[in-house]
């Protein structure tokens, strides 16, 4: 057992966050080529990166899917996840921060931390997934390491701890000094091998400043950082190293450090930080599931009963992929395990360690492993995987509510039913999809993310099933809420018609929530007129009756019901006499108020060139933007709005002509907003 349970502590399971461009996936190729899982460098400009391997991915020079990959570093296995940053995918990175262990955050030297950076990193909070920070592109022009700190502090409230200092800047930037140790690593033109020499001359007292600095924030955080530092006042790398080590883990601090990953510059410092800083399998905390409503705990013991999470399916010509991160216990080829969620059982036809679209066969897989799995049938993103006789149920990662919508319809009749199979099959993938029929008009309608996500799932369709697919205008998901609700509305509830029949009575009050996302029931009924069985079945009914409002059909929300009074019949009443009088009097209460409309809103980023503010101010305030910010980076303009999501169609192709290809964005959701009275609904 001992011996299982040292191999974990080798184990790092990690993920690459960033916004989009930031360079993930080129720090990711690095990372394979440093650790000679590959032996020639992949460019995202050329299509030839191992995780980027889809053809849309290579087609448009982003990442699009979460592809996992197995590398080796002294004496180390990392499983690492390269995520996507374009906000319209932000689900697979949730799948993927849900399973994960630790991450490395990427900056762009020259933008800092900028909007998907920031979302990303929150996601990363709710999960506690502890955190290394390393800053690329520093040989870019305008890249300045300080500033990129700034804005971490700034906006993303760490304590970065900054352990390297660049040598050289821009075009000369040629390699770093590690705070730590006191040594000056520097790359040549190729890249290929870090050369340690003594700390540069130049650099030397300004080394001596930040390492003091390095010195004093781990020991204003760490106690016994703070107790040798008081006693020697001077910290060892050893004791750094150790006080590092707990701060990232307790995200009580995050390490920063720096590079050039186009260059292959900082990789291997990168690496070691990885093995050094983040966490082992057997450091995280033990995974918490449910069981017949009991809370449990499964460590991470290989000769614990099995348990995994599925985090992410992928159909193949070749068959079914599952992706799984295993708690606790061991799984083999040809072993039954147990589907909780759908309770039935399911046989593992072949376990896989994943390099991106290859594959290599294994005999087993452990507590702490990533893997694929061939032969489930049933199992979903989502879906709990255990042993039969030790049933567990684990928290699945979160979806959120899909914001835009298209309707989809194939060309051909004969090809509609090929169609609802491959839009299954989608959704299936990707959870973060929804497709349904709109009742008035019969058309399927694909709901995503955003207008770049459902392209995406669309060209999916057509590429992978030979379909000719149709696609309607994008519209976007609306809700509808109450301005000004109304008191007292009684509403009776009888049905006879032979046999037991149906009654019952109440009364509720409708009023406006502060916050419009959000539905809140209350009952202050007294006297017992109303039993609390009878009460849960108004609120049950009313929760029925905001799947549709009254303006156009849409999802109500932020409203407050109360149930202040009621009246029951001695034989006739029911739960579901109540749940339908609940239905009923809040439809008929929605019709009575003041309702107002609410469009989706998004904050967008824009940068341009200096010369282009003017127009594109003039763009947004034209698409109902309300410009919230203003800055100058490394010589372009950046301008931060909130803008309607509806008003953002196209907004791309409209940029870059007006900025004659030169003006790019980026948009990330932040709620809801009153629409105008004239906004189309439909």
């Amino acid at each position: 057992m001992r011996t299982n349970l040292n191999a974990l502590t080798v184990v790092r399971n990690l993920g690459i966050l960033a916004h989009v461009d930031a360079g993930k996936t080129t720090v990711t190729e690095r990372i394979l080529y440093a650790t000679g899982t590959t032996h020639r460098r992949g460019e995202v400009h050329d299509g030839t990166t191992v995780t980027d391997f889809d053809p849309q991915e290579r087609d448009r020079g982003i990442t699009i899917f979460a592809a996992a990959v197995s590398c080796a570093w002294d004496g180390h296995r990392i499983n690492l996840i390269d995520t996507p940053g374009h906000v319209d995918f932000a689900d697979e990175v949730e799948r993927s921060l849900r399973v994960l262990d630790g991450a490395v955050a990427v900056f762009d030297a020259v933008a800092g931390v900028e909007p998907q950076s920031e979302s990303v990193w929150r996601q990363a909070d709710r999960y506690g997934v502890p955190r290394i920070a390393f800053v690329n592109k520093l040989d870019r022009a305008g890249a300045d390491l300080d500033t990129a700190v700034a804005s971490i502090r700034e906006r993303l409230h760490p304590a970065p701890l900054v352990v390297q200092l660049p040598i050289g800047a821009e075009d000369g930037f040629t390699g770093v000094v590690d705070l730590l140790r006191m040594r000056a690593l520097t790359w040549g033109e190729d890249g290929d091998t870090a050369t340690e020499g003594p700390v540069p001359d130049a650099l030397y007292d300004e080394a001596l400043r930040r390492r003091r600095l390095l010195e004093e924030a781990v020991a204003e955080r760490h106690p016994a950082a703070l107790e040798e530092f008081c006693d020697r006042e001077t910290l060892s790398a050893a004791s750094l190293t150790a006080a590092l080590r707990d701060l990232t883990r307790s995200g009580d601090g995050v390490v920063v450090l720096c590079g050039s990953a186009y260059r292959n510059r900082g990789i291997e410092p990168l690496l070691d930080a990885v093995v050094a800083y983040l966490p082992s399998p057997l450091d995280v905390p033990a995974v918490r599931g449910t069981h017949d409503g009991s809370e449990q705990e499964r460590a991470a013991d290989p000769h614990a009963p099995f348990a995994a999470l599925a985090f992410k399916v992928h159909a193949t010509a070749t068959g079914r992929l599952t992706y799984l991160r295993v708690y606790s216990g061991t799984i083999g080829k040809g072993d039954t395990v147990l589907d909780a969620g759908a309770g039935r059982t399911e046989r593992i036809g072949r376990i896989l360690r994943v390099r991106a679209d290859r594959h290599a066969q294994v005999d087993r897989a452990l507590a702490g492993d990533i893997v694929a799995v061939v032969g489930l049938k049933s199992a979903r993103a989502g879906s709990t995987l255990c042993a039969p006789g030790a049933p567990l149920v684990l928290e699945p990662p979160s979806v959120a509510d899909p914001v835009v919508s298209v309707a989809v319809e194939a060309r051909g009749p004969a090809d509609t039913d090929r169609l609802a199979s491959a839009l299954a099959r989608l959704v299936e993938e990707d959870p973060s999809l929804v497709v349904r029929t709109d009742p008035e008009t019969g058309q399927t309608v694909l709901s995503g993310m955003g207008e770049l996500h459902l392209e995406v799932a669309v060209e999916k369709v057509r590429r992978d099933h030979g379909l000719a697919v149709a696609v309607g205008r994008p519209g976007v998901s609306y809700r509808e809420t109450v301005a000004r609700g109304v008191s007292g509305l009684v509403h009776r509830h009888v049905k006879q018609d032979g046999g037991a029949g149906q009654f019952a009575q109440v009364v509720i009050d409708v009023e406006p929530l502060e916050e419009i996302m959000g539905f809140e029931f209350r009952s202050t009924v007294v006297g017992g007129r109303v039993p609390q069985e009878y009460v849960r079945a108004v609120e049950a009914g009313c929760r029925d009756a905001l799947t549709e409002g009254p303006l156009g059909g849409h999802p109500v929300t932020g409203l407050r019901v109360t149930l202040t009074d009621g009246a029951t019949h001695v034989k006739d009443s029911s739960d579901m006499a109540f749940r339908t009088a609940g239905r009923f009097a809040l439809r008929e209460a929605l019709r009575a108020s003041a309702m107002t409309l609410l469009e989706p809103v998004v904050e967008v980023t824009v940068t341009v060139p200096e010369d282009a503010v003017g127009t594109v101010l003039g763009d947004l305030a034209a698409r109902r933007g309300r410009v919230s910010g203003s800055a100058t980076r490394a010589g372009a303009a950046v301008v931060t709005a909130t803008v309607p999501l509806a008003e953002l169609f196209g907004y791309a192709t409209r940029l870059r002509s007006r900025t004659q290809g030169r003006g790019t964005f980026t948009a990330r959701p932040t709620g809801y907003a009153p629409a105008p009275a004239a906004t189309p609904t439909r």
